[in-house]
Order: structure tokens, then sequence, then C-alpha cells
């Protein structure tokens, strides 16, 4: 080795260097490989990727192109790492099970749920999708930064305009350094409303916010477990939320079968069932006779026999247990502001995005600004040009060279280059007296633009008017229902606060499906109606309660043998008229061959109030409400049956009121509740009506004797009698006829105490409800059949009816005689 070799060698401790060189390493994974930009919500191969495909002009509207182009493109220009990492950064963005709003329009095999990969990508086409386009939009408008590429030869946008919050839309994930980021997909709409809410209120809190951005919304749908984790990831920028796959129980032939129609995100279908043979095989979860997936084109089915013996909830259970049909989703909102990675809460993640958009809306108008005063200084010199027109032809004319001319413009006329330039490009058509009037006219709305760009680049809320604006005509072009359903799980508490005090409609299906809507969903109809579908059932499901609560008074459930449950009101998951509803097993833990036979919401648990039990077999019991103010996850005995008795009613009373009860084939008694003693909460009951052996008690109501007694029969007869045609009698006997049950009318369904002030529903086994007045229902004796209240189809019956608050909204004309009832609404 030479001595001027020598003296080129210094002495390094390696320790610093390590630690010099890791850090440069950390910092370049961080800012340039694995963390989103706030702003954006994009890493940088995502943002090549996009601007590539926009710079070959694969925009929607044009043919797919090969994927090999594209990733050959961006790898050549932008990207100078493996091909592999980009197109499976395009891979996922097309696939619709992994971004909730797809940037990529992809054709042909671009992966599936299962697992499998996507097709080399020789074989693949794409373009961007419609979407994608708002996150590129007023890019050549000098509205975002532009930076050299890894060797200089070309330029790169540091930062998409992203005219939408893509980083909560879509979400992002990635591990660096250190560090890493989870960030959950959101539903466009609501996190528009949210950027709205901070618009209108710079001061609103992470909760508060909450109003408009309910949770994450999943690709794959499934419920979410609570608001807990949400409201923790919100305040804090980590949490954790319970993702749950949505499940349905079939029984058919006293065998049941579990249905998985949604999984959790990034849930692969094809490895969780194998997980649940490999389960089945190692005997850890007994009762699953086979397992099929039947998913296609119309969606995903799973399909889990099981044996006759087992209980399908206790092995759905083992299933969210064991499996990943209940999965955990870490949030960790970690995103780069400035170069610079932080953990940002909801709301500092949308005011990043907002001042993103100011500056993007400012630099817009700013260029906006500028070609408009450079046209209107050429049309300015035009008007000169056409006021003096004799003497810029003459002086044309006498010039010898092009350069002659434009000097002679510029000193004759005190032009600029620009506009002599302009003048002299000028054809002879632009000199006729139309053409003049058109430059005029283009000249006075540039006057227009102009002060209109700079009063907005003088005013900041006309730059947020101007976001609200466009941020709407996003929402409205692409917004989208949610396709994840937040439901309550775990023992997760509310922050009540949140929830707004409102009368809402809460409806349970006969095989347990539970939902809650607003109370203005069914407008009033008059009798005879033949109603709106209330929802859509399942086959041999219908609607068995419908009743009226305030979101924040508890629910008391109470099955047919005897257990109480309790939610509140808001727990109940609000989706539309038509929806299925929500399975309450995954509300409430209620065991196999239970149902809900009575529902009662209360504000609270008063000593000087009771419960009223009724049994089919005709027992009743009284008994505190305070009794039932600690009620376990559960549930808990409301009342110790005897065999092959079901509970059919409950009702909330002050133990000084009266009790009608009602059965099938039309008989009543009426007696005092004081003959009911109040009893503990396990207590059996005491007979309360004696029934004949192919009888049975169907409904039970307590009694105000300035109201009227309603009975409906199965075939949509009813009428209305006076209560005091129903005389006091001793508890325990035979009753009186209430109804003329007939063939043609059939036998009594419900019997409801109402006042001429109320409405009614009536829900049809197959799912149509009818709301009708009850003033418009007839007064009749206790011996007629009743009139008809809704045309019933020949496979249809009435299932149940509901008294409801009088609807404020005009009655439709659908009136029908005595017997025959015009059809309603459909």
């Amino acid at each position: 080795m030479s001595e001027e070799q020598r003296s080129q060698i210094k002495d390094i401790d390696i320790g610093s260097e390590m630690r010099t060189s890791f850090i440069d390493y950390a910092m370049s994974i961080i800012v340039s490989r694995a963390l989103p930009d706030v702003r954006d919500g994009l890493k940088p191969v995502h943002r090549r990727v996009l601007f590539a495909m926009s710079e070959l002009g694969m925009s929607p509207d044009k043919p797919y192109k090969k994927s090999a182009r594209i990733v050959g493109e961006v790898i050549g220009k932008y990207h100078p790492h493996g091909d592999a990492s980009v197109y499976g950064t395009m891979v996922r963005m097309a696939q619709d099970f992994s971004l909730r709003y797809t940037l990529v329009d992809g054709h042909g095999n671009f992966g599936s749920i299962d697992g499998d990969f996507a097709a080399a990508m020789r074989y693949t086409e794409a373009r961007l999708s419609k979407i994608a386009m708002e996150l590129l939009r007023d890019l050549n408008k000098e509205t975002i930064d532009f930076v050299p590429n890894y060797d200089g030869e070309e330029h790169e946008p540091a930062v998409l305009p992203a005219r939408f919050p893509n980083l909560l839309v879509n979400g992002s994930s990635g591990i660096a350094v250190g560090m890493a980021t989870n960030i959950p997909p959101h539903n466009l709409s609501e996190i528009i409303d949210g950027v709205h809410q901070l618009i209108e209120n710079p001061d609103v809190t992470p909760l508060e916010l909450m109003e408009s951005i309910k949770g994450p919304d999943f690709p794959t749908g499934g419920f979410i477990m609570g608001r807990e984790g949400i409201k923790q990831a919100y305040s804090t920028g980590r949490g954790s939320v319970t993702m749950r796959a949505k499940t349905t129980i079939e029984e058919n032939n006293n065998k049941a079968r579990i249905i998985v129609n949604e999984l959790p995100y990034q849930v692969i279908k094809a490895r969780l069932i194998e997980k649940i043979a490999e389960l089945v095989r190692d005997k850890k979860i007994d009762g699953i006779t086979d397992l099929r997936d039947e998913s296609d084109r119309n969606g995903m089915r799973i399909v889990i026999e099981l044996r006759r013996d087992v209980n399908p909830n206790v092995v759905l259970n083992n299933l969210f247990k064991h499996t990943a049909l209940q999965s955990n989703f870490g949030i960790i909102m970690l995103a780069l502001v400035n170069g610079e990675p932080k953990v940002l809460n909801l709301k500092e993640m949308l005011f990043h995005y907002l001042e993103h958009q100011k500056e993007v809306i400012r630099r817009r108008t700013e260029f906006d600004l500028r070609k408009a005063e450079a046209r209107a200084h050429i049309l300015e010199g035009l008007r000169i040009a056409l006021d003096h027109l004799d003497e810029v032809i003459a002086l044309i004319r006498r010039s010898q060279t092009t350069e002659e001319a434009r000097e002679g413009l510029m000193d004759q006329f005190s032009l600029s280059l620009d506009q002599a330039q302009a003048i002299l490009d000028m054809r002879l058509q632009r000199l006729t007296g139309l053409e003049r009037e058109k430059i005029e006219a283009e000249y006075a709305e540039l006057l227009k633009k102009i002060a209109e760009y700079k009063a907005i680049l003088a005013d900041e809320k006309l730059v947020l008017a101007i976001i609200s604006d466009e941020l709407k005509e996003i929402k409205e072009k692409f917004g989208d229902e949610r396709r994840s359903e937040i439901t309550f799980g775990g023992d997760s508490i509310e922050d009540e606060d949140l929830i707004p005090q409102e009368d809402v409609i809460i409806t349970i299906t006969h095989t347990g499906y539970v939902k809650r809507l607003p109370v203005t969903t069914y407008r009033s109809q008059k009798r005879g109606g033949k109603g709106v579908i209330g929802m859509d059932t399942k086959d041999n499901d219908f609607v068995e309660h419908l009743f009226v609560t305030n979101t924040h008074h508890f629910l008391l459930f109470f099955t047919n043998k005897g257990k109480v449950y309790r939610l509140k009101a808001y727990e109940v998951p609000d989706l539309s008229r038509t929806a299925r509803g929500t399975p309450i097993i995954n509300l409430l833990q209620i065991e196999q061959g239970e149902t809900i036979n009575a529902v009662i919401p209360v504000e609270g648990f008063e000593s000087d109030q009771h419960l009223f039990f009724a049994t089919k077999n005709g027992l009743v019991k009284k008994t505190p409400l305070n009794d039932y103010g600690n009620i376990r996850k559960g549930g808990l005995i409301a009342i110790t049956l005897r065999e092959d008795d079901d509970l059919i009613g409950v009702k909330l009373t002050d133990g000084n009121q009266t009790i009608i009860m009602g059965t099938k084939q039309g008989i009543s008694i009426h007696f005092p509740e004081k003959e009911v003693r109040p009893m503990g909460r396990s207590a059996t009951g005491v007979k309360g009506i004696h029934i004949g052996d192919d009888d049975a008690v169907i409904d039970m109501d307590v009694v105000d004797i300035n109201n009227s007694v309603l009975i409906v029969t199965s075939k949509g007869f009813g009428k209305r009698t006076p209560v005091s045609e129903y005389r006091l009698q001793s508890r325990g006997g035979k009753g009186i006829k209430t109804l003329n049950v007939t063939p043609k009318n059939g036998p009594v369904v419900g019997l409801k105490i109402v006042r001429d002030d109320e409405d009614l529903m009536i829900i049809t086994a197959l799912g149509t409800i009818i709301r009708t007045s009850m003033s418009g229902i007839s007064m009749m004796g206790r011996y007629t059949q009743g009139v008809k209240l809704i045309n019933i189809r020949d496979e249809d019956e009435v299932a149940t009816v509901a008294r409801v608050e009088k609807s404020e909204e005009p009655l439709e004309d659908h009136e029908g005689d005595e017997d025959n009832g015009q059809e309603g609404i459909e």
C-alpha cells in the first residue's frame, strides 16, 4: 500500500459508525418505504404507481394496459426496487377485499380472499379506478411540489393533491424500524362528514367526531364488537377493536347449521376452513359433522353442519374463541407529518388533511389566477389593436421583418412583448364584428374570475367552503352504506353522552334477528291497507316483537323459558327498514331453544313498580321490579316454569291495576292485580285463568277503564270493544267470551288495551307491516267476529300486533268496507 493510500485511511469508532449508519437506514425505511404521509395516505410506492399510471394516460375511460408495462414504468423512472414489490402493491390496490375503495381497476386474476396469488403481471391488465382520479385531481395545476426522481432525470410528486381523506378511508399498514402503523379503513361518507364537522367547529373533540365517524368500516364487512376500543384509538391514536364474522343459525329437520356470510378483515377463508377442520379432527370442537364452502359470485357462504344433540350457540362461541371468526385489529394511527413519524388521534389526522387541502386550494387558485391574468393581459393587447386597427395594419404592412413589426407595436401602443406577438399571431377572421364581441365577452368573464380568485386567496372561509363543496360532490358520487356493523361485545361500557336520546322502534323476529330504526320509518295507512314491507325475513321467519322506546332506556328480554336478559336500547344496531337485523345471539347469551316472548323497556328499576307475568297454561305472578336490577351477562331466572309451560307475556305495573288475559279460542278474564300477592323472582305463580284442553293463553295486558280492548285474529280480522263490557271477575275463573272465533276469522293472535290516539302495527308471518289509526277500527260487541283490518294472502297470516304512538303524517287513503279492505301500499 502506498503512502498516499495510507494517508487516506481514517480511524473510526465502530460503535459510532454503526449508530450513524443504522439511524440513516432507519430513517430511509421510515420516510421512503414503510409509513404513509398524513396528507394523501400513501407510501412512496403507492404514490409512484398511481402517478406512473396517470402519466401513461390510464384513466378509467381508457382501455386497460398490461400490468407489466406499468411495473416497468414505475421501476424505470421512480422506484428502483424489485418488480415483485411494485406489482404486489398494485395488486393490493385492485383487491376489493383489501381496500375499502380500490384505487386500481384490475382486469384478470388479482387474487382472492381464499389467499390465492394474483396471476403474473404479463397476464393481467389494469387502469386507474374512478375514485383514484380524485387523488390525482388538479395535479397539473401546481398544487403540490415535485421532486427529482432517484437519478435526477425525472420528477415525481412529493405528495398527491388527495381530494378525499385517503389515509382514513383506505387505511394503511406498515412495519418500519422501531415503529409500525396499522390504520383501519373507514366509510367515505362518514369521514367526509367528519371533515365537515371539523370545518364547522375547529374545537371539536375526537369523541365528538364519533357523531359522524362511527368507527372502522372494513371491506369484508362483519361485526365490530363494542366501541370502547374505537374510542381509545380515536382519542389516543392507539387501540384495539374486536372483529367478528357475520353468522346465522339455520334449522332444518331438527338439525342446526351455522352459516358464515362475512369474515373479519384480512382473514383468509381457505385457511379459516382448514383451521376449523383441524379443530374438529383434534376433537377440540365437538358437534360439527360437515364443513362446506358454498361461496360463489353472489357472495360468501361457509356452511358448518351440526349434530342434532349439540347446542349451535355453544359451537359458535367455541369457533369464535378458537378460530379467526373472531379476530382483533390493533390500531396504531402513525403517519408522517412534515417527514416526521407521529402517532395521531382522529382530530389530528383530519386537521392535517384539512391543512393540506387549504394549501391545495390556495395553490390551485394562484395557478388559475396567473393563467387568467396572463390571458387578460393578452386580451387587453388585442382590444388595443382592434381599437386602432388601421394604424396597426399600416404599421405591419410597412415593416420589413417580424421583429421590426413587433418592436413598432410595442413602441407605438405601449404593449408588452407577449401582447405584440399575440397581435401578430392574430388571424384575419378575428377582425369581424362577431369575433370582437367574443373578445370583449371573454375579457369581461376573465375580470370576474380574477376578482373571484383574489377574494378566495384573501379569505380562508371561502377556501373552506370550496373544500366542503368539493367533498360533498365526492360523497354524492362515491359514498355508500357501511359494511361493518358496530355492535356490543365483551364488557364494554358506552359513553352515553355520545348517544342522542330519541324515540326508536325495536323489532325482533321469531328466529332472533333484532334491529333498531327511527319511529318515523312507517307512515300511517287506514285499515284494510296491504302495508309496506317491514324487513327482509328469511324463509319461515317473521317479525314477532315491535315496540317504541327511548335509546337510553333499558330493555328487559324475557324468554319462553322464563329467563331475563338486559340491554340498553342503543346497544341494538341501527339498521335500514328492509334489513333483516342482527342475530340476537350476538347481543345476548341466550341458550338453545329459547325465544324472546316479551320485551319491557324501563327507564330505571324503581321499588314501587312490579313485573306481572303470564304463562301459556294460565299461571300469573307479580314480582317487584327492583328484583331485576342486577342481571348477569348470562341472564337471570325471571320465573320458574312448570313442565310444558311457556312464558307468554310480561307487563310493568304499579301493583294496583287490573289485568286482562285472552286465549286463542276467544275467552278472556278481567281481574284485579291485587288478587296476586308479590312473590320472589324464582316463584312459579298462581292460576290466573282456567283454560280448556285445546286452548292456550295468547296475550295479557294491563287495563285502563277509559280505553278499549283490541282483538286481532290470524286472518286479519279485528275489532275494539269497550272495557266496560268486561266485568271484573275473580282470578282463576273460566272467563267470558271476547270474540266469536270462526273459520273465517281464525284464532285470536293479539289482545291489547288501546287508546283512540294511538296507531296499530300489524305484522304478518311473511314480514309485511301495516300501520293504521286505532280510531279507524270499528267498536263492536264481545260476541262479534270483527271486521277485516288487513288483506292476508292465502299463504300468510297475522303473526303479532303492537301499539305505537300516533303518526303525525297524513293517513293514506286506502279505506275498505266492513269485510274487504282495499289494498294499501306495498
